[in-house]
C-alpha cells in the first residue's frame, strides 16, 4: 500500500525541535529576528507572507515585514537592504519576487550580506550550496524536501534520484544537496529526450518542473519515492501538483501529496534558516 509523506506531519516535528530552541535562547534574553521585504502588491507573495510570518512567530522569533512601495528606485531599495543588512537585531533577510522591473535581481542579489541571506539569493551561498559547505543556507523549498526524506528515513545514498525540473530555486541546488548524499543524480528538463524513459528509472523522483500534473503513471517505477514540489492550478481552480497524484499513488511506494507535501514544511524550514542564522552570528 503506497504511504502518503505528510509534509503537515513533518513541519509539526521541525516546529516543535525548533520552538524548543527558541525557547532555549529567550532564557539567555535572546531572539532571532527575520525581516520579509516586498516591493509592490502580489497576492500570491501576500499569502505566502502570512503563513511565513504566523509559522516563524509562533516558534519564537521576530518577525518584520518592509513593505515597499511598487515604484520604488533601485537606489533606494538597495539603501533599505543596506540598514538591514547593518541591523542587528535581524538575522535573516527574505526578498519576494519577482521585484519590480526597474529593479535588478542580478544587482540586489548581491547586496544582501550572505550571512542573513536565508533563501540562497546571493551568489556566495550558491555557490556554497554548490560545492557542499555547511555553512551555507540552500533555498527552503529543496531544504524542505530533504527535510521530507529524513523524517521519513528514505535512504538516497546509492539511490538513483531523477528530478524534473533545473531551476536555482529547486532542481539545480537539489541536485547538488542530493550528490552530496551519495546519491546517483540526473537531471531532466524541457530538452530531455524521452523523459518517461529517465524518470521511470528514479528510485526516488522529484517533479519541480510547474506543469500541472505531467508526471504520469508510465514515468514512476513500481515502488518508486515520488516527491512532488509542483504548486499549480487546474482548469477547475483547483490545487494540484506536477504528478498526476490519483493515477500515480497507486503505483509509487511513497509520495507526497499536494497541497499538504513540501508546501507545508518551506516556512517551518526558513525558521529553521533563521534560528542557524542567529547562532552562526552570534558564534553559538
Amino acid at each position: 500500500m503506497t504511504k502518503i509523506l505528510s509534509g503537515k506531519e513533518v513541519a509539526a516535528a521541525l516546529k516543535d525541535e525548533l520552538t524548543a530552541e527558541a525557547e532555549e535562547l529567550k532564557k539567555q534574553g535572546k531572539t532571532p529576528g527575520l525581516c520579509i521585504v516586498i516591493a509592490g502588491d502580489r497576492p500570491d507573495s501576500a499569502s505566502y507572507i502570512k503563513g511565513a510570518v504566523k509559522r516563524c512567530t509562533d516558534i519564537g522569533i521576530d518577525c518584520q515585514v518592509e513593505k515597499l512601495p511598487e515604484e520604488i528606485s533601485q537606489d533606494e531599495f538597495l539603501r533599505v537592504l543596506d540598514r538591514l543588512n547593518k541591523d542587528s537585531k535581524i538575522n535573516g533577510i527574505i526578498i519576494m519576487r519577482p521585484l519590480p522591473g526597474r529593479i535588478s535581481e542580478d544587482v540586489v542579489k548581491y547586496a544582501i550580506v550572505p550571512e542573513k541571506d536565508v533563501d540562497c539569493f546571493n551568489p556566495i551561498n550558491v555557490s556554497k550550496v554548490m560545492s557542499g559547505e555547511k555553512d551555507g543556507f540552500a533555498p527552503c523549498t529543496p531544504s524542505a524536501v530533504i527535510e521530507i526524506l529524513d523524517h521519513y528515513g528514505i535512504e538516497s545514498k546509492g539511490k538513483r534520484a531523477v528530478l524534473i525540473g533545473r531551476s536555482m530555486v529547486v532542481g539545480r541546488p537539489l541536485s547538488m544537496m542530493l550528490l552530496k548524499r551519495n546519491a546517483t543524480v540526473t537531471i531532466c528538463h524541457t530538452r530531455t529526450q524521452d523523459l518517461a524513459q529517465e524518470a521511470k528509472r528514479a528510485e526516488i523522483l522529484i517533479a519541480a518542473a510547474g506543469k500541472a500534473r505531467m508526471v504520469t503513471k508510465d514515468m514512476v517505477s513500481e515502488g518508486a519515492v515520488v516527491i512532488d514540489v509542483g504548486i499549480n492550478f487546474d482548469e477547475n481552480g483547483k490545487m494540484c501538483g506536477d504528478v498526476d497524484f490519483d493515477n500515480v499513488s497507486p503505483i509509487a511506494g511513497q509520495i507526497t501529496p499536494v497541497p499538504g507535501g513540501v508546501g507545508s514544511v518551506t516556512s517551518t524550514v526558513l525558521a529553521k534558516h533563521v534560528i542557524e542564522a542567529f547562532k552562526l552570528q552570534q558564534g553559538l
